[in-house]
């Protein structure tokens, strides 16, 4: 009766209410994830430096590669979950969830060996410069490791909110926070082990909240649990999961790509001091979105729920009221990095060179961070409603379609300034693109939907 309450809620209680109490817990675990990273950061960079600071810039977009094989099938796992039990579907729902566990286990192995193998060449390519190759392979060699864990407990998580738990989702990711944040000033000061000790920190952060989010899909008393004849892989569930996924997935492989494009360029304008800034800058922008993925990580089965059990004008309103939250977050953390950029930057380095460069960098870069929000959002609301399609586009946007150019064409006439207006000049465009295609796809829902008072 009780695994039966906790579906029951996401289709009869008010949505204002319901997206508070999915989205909540959501967002405290990745803030406090998110936090983490930071003070991971501010650590790296008072206690071994900028060159260290920049090693680990490089490192985002191989950790972001990684993830986005994790999130290929964790999201894609979690969305169709969602939508299977709304159809009351849920021999499928635990199909699906048999199948994620093999397919991340196998995709995170061929992954990590590649890594291992071709790690210098790697980190190269994605933009390391002689001085801040040893401190990202330094970070790298140690974090690979933890990194089949991560995929692991970060997919798992996806599905334990998608099946009616957000509270424990959310324990999750202050387990792993938690001990990150105790472990790694010890690693990094305590035992002089610069770099790595952050890394190491993190392994062990990992590997405890993993066992804590698999033991939840171990036991019968759960709404969605581990049962047998579901790891055998068959091809339509895999299908149907990277349909889904493909959505975040691509954000962040694109975003992986850009990075190099964007580190390459900044080398070549500014130095690996201009890198730096931007290691500063995507770590404050990524504090800010965190919040609206939390948000969008509340949001997902809510509409996935109510998308399979036909309840189009639950899902139109819980869209709307995202939306709204999202905007205000991410248009007041742009004013505030426009406002105090300064003090963001001296919170990770004293060196007043690097503190100059994010300080011109944020205050170009976050002209048009305020439109972000609405674009998370809707990316998400298509994942949410199995259009992987139209999610995949969205996400292409800003990532791939407008930026690539942008970085191609401003920097030429701009230089180091012409990389940094490449953002908010995507962000424009890709706010366009959003609101034709939402503006569509609710025309085609207002037409297939009949009126249902909440």
């Amino acid at each position: 009766m009780e695994k039966q309450g906790k579906l029951q809620e996401l289709e009869t209680r008010p949505v204002g209410r319901l997206l508070l109490d999915y989205s909540l817990p959501a967002i405290v675990g990745m803030v406090v994830m998110s936090l983490y990273n930071v003070i991971d950061r501010i650590f790296i960079g008072q206690g071994v430096g900028s060159e260290a600071i920049a090693g680990l810039a490089i490192t985002f977009p191989v950790m972001n590669l990684s993830a986005a094989i994790g999130i290929l099938i964790g999201a894609g796992a979690a969305a169709r979950i969602s939508i299977l039990l709304g159809a009351k579907n849920q021999r499928s729902a635990e199909m699906v969830l048999g199948n994620a566990l093999v397919m991340i286990l196998i995709n995170a192995v061929v992954y990590i060996a590649i890594f291992a193998i071709f790690i210098d060449e790697i980190l190269i390519a994605f933009g390391a410069s002689n001085a801040s190759l040893p401190h990202a392979r330094d970070f790298m060699q140690w974090m690979l490791p933890g990194m089949l864990l991560m995929n692991v407990m970060f997919s798992f998580n996806s599905i334990m909110r998608s099946s009616g738990y957000p509270r424990k989702a959310m324990i999750t990711m202050f387990i792993s926070a938690g001990i990150n944040v105790i472990l790694a000033p010890i690693f990094i000061f305590g035992l002089d082990w610069g770099i790595k000790g952050a890394a190491i920190a993190t392994d062990i952060a990992v590997a405890i909240s993993t066992f804590f989010v698999m033991r939840h899909f171990v036991k019968k008393s759960s709404n969605l649990h581990f049962t047998p004849g579901t790891y055998r892989l068959k091809w339509a569930i895999v299908a149907s999961i990277i349909a889904i996924g493909a959505a975040p997935s691509v954000v962040n492989a694109a975003g992986s790509a850009i990075n190099v494009i964007i580190n390459t360029s900044l080398f070549k304008h500014g130095g690996d001091s201009a890198v730096a800034a931007a290691g500063i800058f995507t770590t404050y922008t990524s504090l800010l979105t965190t919040i609206v993925v939390g948000l969008c990580q509340g949001m997902q089965p809510i509409i996935g729920y109510n998308y399979g059990a036909g309840r189009f004008d639950r899902l139109k309103r819980t869209y709307w009221i995202a939306v709204a939250v999202a905007t205000i977050i991410t248009t007041a953390g742009g004013i505030i990095g426009l406002l105090c950029p300064s003090y963001i930057a001296s919170a990770f380095t004293i060196d007043a060179n690097l503190i100059n460069a994010t300080v011109n960098g944020l205050s170009i870069s976050l002209m048009a961070f305020w439109m972000v929000g609405f674009q998370i959002v809707s990316t998400t609301f298509f994942q949410s409603i199995g259009k992987a399609g139209k999610s995949i586009f969205l996400s292409l946007t800003r990532q791939v379609l407008f930026i690539i150019p942008l970085l191609l064409i401003l920097p030429t006439h701009f230089n180091l300034d012409g990389v940094w207006a490449s953002f908010p000049t995507s962000d424009v465009f890709a706010t366009i693109a959003t609101t034709i295609m939402i503006w569509w796809e609710f025309r085609l829902i207002s037409r297939a939907s009949t009126p249902v008072e909440i």
